[in-house]
């Protein structure tokens, strides 16, 4: 039950959200929202999409993909990054960052309170406004290495 507790928080300032934008809340939008919510893999529209078709049969891959351009543009959710040539999404809006393995192409958000404080420098102020921080680092993630290794110790 525990774990169902932020999951309705979420659903509650979800609609909270909706109707301070003036967007409707339907039961598919709810859907699409909670399947994001619940996920931690930040997953492709297209995973969403097929998520969901099973409990909604009637759901189009074209309405995910503007649910989600919608969610997005109202800062709902976070484009994430383009991982496999498939754009990823993350409801995760608390200020964080991002490890992606370049072999099984996985997405594992972390926290760094110290990067969170350091200030903009003062030479982005030509530029423009600063609105948001994203940042991802690159590289092998553990798993991948282990089963290299474990593929390497076989072929000797």
């Amino acid at each position: 039950m525990s774990s169902e507790k932020p999951l309705q928080d979420q659903i509650r300032i979800f609609k909270k959200i909706c109707n301070k934008l003036g967007l409707k809340v339907t039961h598919q939008r709810l859907e699409i929202y909670n399947e994001i919510s619940i996920a931690r893999d930040h997953p492709s529209a297209e995973e969403v999409f097929k998520r969901i078709k099973r409990r909604l049969p009637t759901v189009s891959f074209d309405t995910v993909y503007r649910t989600l351009a919608l969610f997005e543009r109202y800062r709902v959710i976070t484009r994430v990054s383009q991982v496999d040539d498939r754009t990823r999404y993350d409801s995760n809006m608390e200020t964080h960052y991002h490890l992606v393995c370049r072999r099984c192409k996985k997405i594992q958000d972390f926290y760094w309170p110290g990067l969170d404080h350091l200030a903009v420098p003062v030479e982005t102020e030509e530029w423009g406004l600063i609105e948001d921080r994203y940042m991802e680092f690159r590289g092998i993630c553990r798993n991948c290495m282990e089963k290299e290794r474990r593929e390497q110790l076989k072929s000797k």
